[in-house]
């Protein structure tokens, strides 16, 4: 009996299988950063006088020293992500990026299936993407620049101490702080997220590790297609 058309099809099986997601790179980049976000952000709270711990001279000081520390980073990174094509991953998509937000809304509170996949080639999912990528062209560039206007409006040039053409600090200060309380923000959101994933601790382990389990598709013909075709003809 021939095969009818029409009748052919597969059917799908989902199976975990531990792939190596994040580099070693990757994972040194992202806990140094966070170190070094956590450290800043403790300093610039006693520049302005929220806390008290270090004393404000050498707050002063050990904020600066983190900051060239951070630039360093951020110039290793930028590196890294052009010449192994990381900087894929923050390609923005409109895609499914309406229903990520649904799902973080809403969803994730009951239980719904996660709305995109995660792959090797494909770590983030949309709103992550948009997020991310609004980190690195946005926020980080206004937090260096701002910083390093802060730090050398006024330099040694020669015998004389030379001013940059600003009109006092105040408004690269609160540019400064403005985008460090978004990256407080950002990591508040970050802490609570990396809890949503298959377990509580499945994402901190795959950045510890570099190692997460992934969904990986099994396709199988249809009992009846697969008895149809052996069948002799």
């Amino acid at each position: 009996m021939p095969v009818q058309a029409g009748m052919t099809g597969s059917s799908k099986e989902t199976t975990m299988k531990k792939e190596l997601v994040y580099k070693r790179f990757e994972r040194f980049w992202h806990w140094m950063q966070a170190a070094l976000i956590f450290f800043l952000a403790l300093t610039g709270f006693e520049i302005h006088g929220s806390i008290s711990f270090f004393g404000f001279e050498q707050a002063v000081t050990l904020h600066n020293s983190a900051a060239i520390m951070f630039i360093g980073l951020i110039v290793f990174a930028i590196f890294w992500h052009l010449t192994t094509g990381e900087w894929r991953q923050y390609t923005p998509s409109r895609k499914h990026l309406r229903a990520q937000a649904e799902y973080y809304l809403f969803g994730i509170f009951h239980n719904a299936p996660h709305p995109t996949k995660k792959t090797v080639l494909s770590k983030l999912n949309p709103l992550q993407k948009l997020v991310y990528l609004s980190l690195k062209v946005m926020v980080i560039p206004v937090m260096v620049f701002s910083g390093l206007l802060y730090m050398f409006y006024r330099y040694p040039q020669k015998q004389a101490i030379e001013s940059l053409n600003l009109q006092g600090l105040e408004k690269i200060a609160l540019l400064h702080t403005a985008g460090a309380f978004f990256l407080v923000a950002f990591v508040v959101a970050h802490l609570y997220l990396i809890t949503t994933g298959a377990t509580v601790t499945s994402n901190l382990k795959a950045m510890i590790t570099g190692y997460e389990d992934l969904e990986t598709d099994h396709h199988h013909p249809e009992p009846a297609v697969q008895a149809l075709t052996e069948e002799k003809v």
